[in-house]
């Protein structure tokens, strides 16, 4: 790192805001930003938050050393269709496997269901003349002549991108990889992906689905990724750029334009890598990571610190709660929950005359009322302002006044007198619904992984989420609450604790009785000269680690159980030794194992990683004041459970000090986010400055957070 590049950036868009933190290396000291994002362009928000942080900090681009960035482009391109006019080439026979799928209905007795339309409508759906076995052998010669004249009908067609997937494919490429080099003869600026380089994975429909997905978005993407590039350098930025996996890692921007399929949730995931870091350095067992912006709310389950992490997943879905209803994706990405719970979802009057709040929000443009930016709908952020849960003149630390007056007349005229209540109840109403739906969510997702909600540490993310946060962990029972330094940034904070890393994986069926070590071992070999490929683009030289595992299975059986393999070559394992380890993990899942029955191979996964830059928490000084000389005042706020207001001390959270200790009710305000804390609760503030919330009298508490050491070395917090 040249000597004046002292600084990271982390960058995360989000639907309502987009979030910057500016990282200096050598103090571990960090400067926090905000504004609204730019749906049309969002490199132009990212443009003006680097411009703004260099009014602050002299030199700010050209003194980074990396931006790290998330985004949810991929994402809301597929949702709102805004990608590519794309093309599929498949073998002849399978033209339709985007709309069979798996053949299985999400509603059984639901003789309307829908299901969401291809991305690639059926006339640009082309078949050519090939066939290789499911061992690889060549069946049938591709017809170069007639795949030819294929790829000529999808150009005149108009298409911008072209999606391959053959049968097969991932046993023996030849056949794509002839059609990749015909597409580029015969349009040499066309975008192409072809499923052996996108997913060479077992299951037609998930790697054609997942092919023609990255298609979709690779040409928008590309563009994107460009454009910001080009931005950064003109403002001096002479290092490199990171973009955000959906797995957890980082990768370069060339690897993220060329599978921009892995980076659909790039945004989201990285607060769920900022709460695994903490968990770990706490040691805490089980942490519910709840991450609240203007848009969604999302959260994980963190156990033993780490999150988990699913091989697929589905976008899109015509029933927002219903499994089954949407695009699936199989890439890699971190197992988290995410529902239409925001400061800005809307609320409104139900066609059957109750209160709904959400999924829909009023985003950046016009946002809630009170942003005076033109907008009508009463939203979530409305009713806090009113509850005196937020300062009108302190909202992103005074640099955006709200409108307390225009957010009542919203509540009363389109709430409160429709819905014949009170104009309080209508604000409360709006508040506590929506903790209402989080916690419900946030149970099932908790019991679908065998977590105890009354055991877990819930840790606070996001604009709205330190708001939210003491109302969900009520309805959750969980006894402890945490709330770290600059909650609102959480996202981009995390990207400064995520690795660099590239996962990989490959289909080759095989029964173990019958695998040759030494053919899985150069499997192996073969992905983790693959990852290293990728991690050098991302500036990698030495230091490459990689995690190997396999997919197993009963001969005969229809899903596969995960085994983590030890380091070190295959060929130096017995077969029996493998087998072990299959039977403990399976036992583990289901309670028996079947140790007659043969199991067989069917996925090898690596995992290459870099050791990455360590995000240095920093110390508060000492002090020897009193928590009265953080105290701004004192603030009436609604209170739910005395059902009317009550005064909440407001703190000053810049003027708290490690060993600082208040109760409830209280309010702690920062500039991007505030925290409520309700009555029976207490804080304590540990010597990195985060907040642990004793929540009293919650179900569960007597195990409370008092009782359990909190830092990593062992000491109380």
């Amino acid at each position: 790192m040249p000597a004046e590049r002292r600084y990271r950036l982390g960058c995360d868009i989000g639907g309502t805001f987009t979030d910057f933190v500016l990282l200096d290396d050598e103090t571990g000291q960090v400067r926090i930003h905000k504004c609204l994002t730019t749906p049309k362009d969002p490199s132009d928000a990212v443009e003006q938050g680097i411009r703004e942080l260099g009014k602050a900090v002299a030199g700010a681009a050209a003194g980074m050393d990396e931006v790290i960035h998330g985004t949810t482009l991929v994402i809301n391109a597929i949702i709102e269709r805004k990608g590519a006019k794309t093309g599929l080439i498949t073998t002849r026979g399978f033209r339709d496997v985007l709309e069979l799928g798996r053949e299985i209905r999400y509603a059984p007795y639901d003789i309307f269901a829908e299901f969401p339309e291809p991305l690639v409508p059926r006339r640009l759906r082309l078949e050519v003349d090939e066939r290789i076995r499911s061992d690889g052998k060549v069946l049938r010669p591709l017809d170069e002549a007639q795949a030819r004249n294929t790829v000529r009908r999808l150009i005149a067609e108009g298409v911008e991108s072209i999606a391959v997937c053959l049968i097969n494919s991932f046993e023996n490429p030849d056949h794509e990889l002839a059609l990749q080099r015909i597409i580029r003869e015969e349009a040499p600026g066309l975008s192409v992906s072809i499923s052996y380089e996108v997913l060479p994975q077992i299951r037609e429909y998930e790697r054609t689905s997942t092919t023609v997905t990255n298609a979709y978005v690779k040409p928008l993407t590309g563009r994107y990724l460009e454009r910001l590039s080009d931005r950064l350098r003109s403002l001096g930025f002479g290092g490199r750029l990171f973009i955000m996996l959906s797995s957890g890692g980082i990768t370069s921007v060339e690897t993220a334009a060329t599978f921009p399929v892995r980076i659909i949730e790039s945004g989201p995931t990285a607060a769920v890598i900022s709460g695994q870091y903490y968990g770990r350095h706490f040691q805490i067992p089980d942490m519910f990571c709840f991450d609240m912006g203007g848009t969604t709310a999302k959260s994980c389950l963190i156990q033993g610190g780490e999150a988990g992490v699913v091989p697929t997943f589905e976008v899109g879905r015509v029933q927002r709660f219903m499994k089954g209803s949407g695009l699936t994706i199989q890439v890699p990405v971190v197992d988290l929950m995410e529902i239409g719970a925001g400061g800005g979802s809307i609320a409104r009057v139900s066609k059957m005359g109750t209160l709904q709040v959400g999924p829909q929000s009023a985003g950046a443009s016009p946002g809630p009322i009170c942003y005076g930016l033109g907008g009508t709908e009463p939203c979530v952020t409305d009713a806090d302002l009113l509850l005196g849960y937020l300062d009108e003149n302190y909202f992103l630390g005074g640099e955006m006044k709200l409108d307390r007056k225009a957010a009542e007349h919203g509540i009363l005229e389109r709430i409160a007198r429709p819905l014949g209540v009170e104009f309080m109840d209508a604000v409360w109403g709006i508040h506590d619904l929506i903790n209402e739906t989080m916690a419900a969510a946030a149970k099932t997702h908790i019991a679908e992984r065998g977590g105890n909600p009354k055991v877990v540490t819930v840790a606070a993310f996001g604009g709205a989420g330190p708001v939210h946060a003491y109302g969900l962990a009520r309805k959750l029972g969980a006894p402890r609450l945490l709330v770290p330094p600059n909650a609102g940034v959480g996202s981009a904070l995390g990207f400064f604790t995520a690795p660099r890393a590239f996962d990989l994986v490959r289909s080759h069926k095989k029964s173990l009785a019958a695998a040759d070590m030494e053919e899985v071992e150069n499997i192996f070999r073969e992905l983790e000269a693959q990852g290293a490929a990728a991690l050098r683009k991302a500036g990698a030289v030495d230091g490459l680690l990689f995690e190997r595992s396999v997919d197993m299975r009963f001969v005969g059986q229809g899903s596969e159980t995960h085994v983590p393999l030890p380091p070190g070559p295959l060929t130096g394992m017995a077969k029996e030794e493998v087998r072990d380890l299959f039977d403990a993990i399976y036992e583990n899942l289901y309670g028996r194992t079947y140790p007659d029955s043969p199991v067989e191979f069917i996925n090898f996964k690596v995992r290459a990683t870099l050791p990455h830059k360590l995000l240095k928490l920093p110390r508060l000084k000492a002090s020897g004041g009193r928590v009265r000389d953080a105290e701004k005042g004192v603030r009436q706020a609604y209170s739910g459970a005395a059902r009317d207001f009550v005064p909440h001390r407001v703190y000053d959270r810049y003027g708290l000090f490690p060993g600082a200790a208040f109760e409830g009710p209280a309010i702690v305000e920062e500039r991007e986010s505030t925290v409520v804390v309700g009555e029976g609760a207490e804080v304590r503030v540990d010597e990195y400055g985060f907040l642990w919330i004793d929540m009293g009298d919650a179900p569960g508490a007597e195990n409370s957070a008092r009782a359990e050491k909190g830092g990593a070395d062992g000491r109380q917090v």
